[in-house]
């Protein structure tokens, strides 16, 4: 993921950055961390049009698996009424359709269950990853902050 190497090279930065004497701080280019920033904030939307396809992804699958069950229903619906014409066969039928339609509600169920748990997966996955991406940027953002600020206390004991 680009984003992670835009961070990678955002904390390079602040690690390779020349040291303030007698203290933990840092003196890094505002321009470089702040044009680093914007092109994280520009690869942002990638993770969120990633969850959308996912959103939409499962909204198609579960589409389909209501297709093919109905299909199934409809296709044993019709192989019942073709078998009508004795009784025998009627109770077949009937004991067939009831056979069918029990499968194709456990399909149906199996589908769904089986989809819900992907996308709940696939979902996870999204989330945590926006997640650590959030966390990373609140850590560059106070990382950020207390660089400028030492910076303009080091100013200041200069003057």
């Amino acid at each position: 993921m680009e984003i992670f190497t835009l961070l990678e090279t955002l904390e390079d930065i602040i690690e390779n950055a020349k040291a303030v004497p007698f203290t933990e701080k840092v003196i890094v280019d505002k321009n470089d961390i702040l044009d680093l920033i914007k092109e994280i904030r520009l690869k942002l939307p990638d993770e969120l049009k990633q969850a959308k396809w996912i959103k939409e992804e499962r909204e198609r699958i579960m589409a389909e698996a209501h297709k093919d069950a109905d299909d199934i229903v409809k296709e044993a619906e019709n192989r019942i009424i073709s078998m009508i014409d004795e009784h025998e066969i009627t109770r077949k039928a009937y004991d067939k359709k009831e056979e069918i339609v029990a499968q194709a509600n456990e399909m149906h169920r199996t589908i769904v269950r089986d989809t819900n748990v992907y996308a709940d997966e696939l979902l996870a996955n999204v989330e945590g990853a926006v997640k650590m991406l959030e966390e990373t940027l609140a850590n560059v953002e106070v990382t950020i902050k207390q660089t400028v600020e030492t910076i303009e206390n080091n100013r200041k004991e200069l003057k």
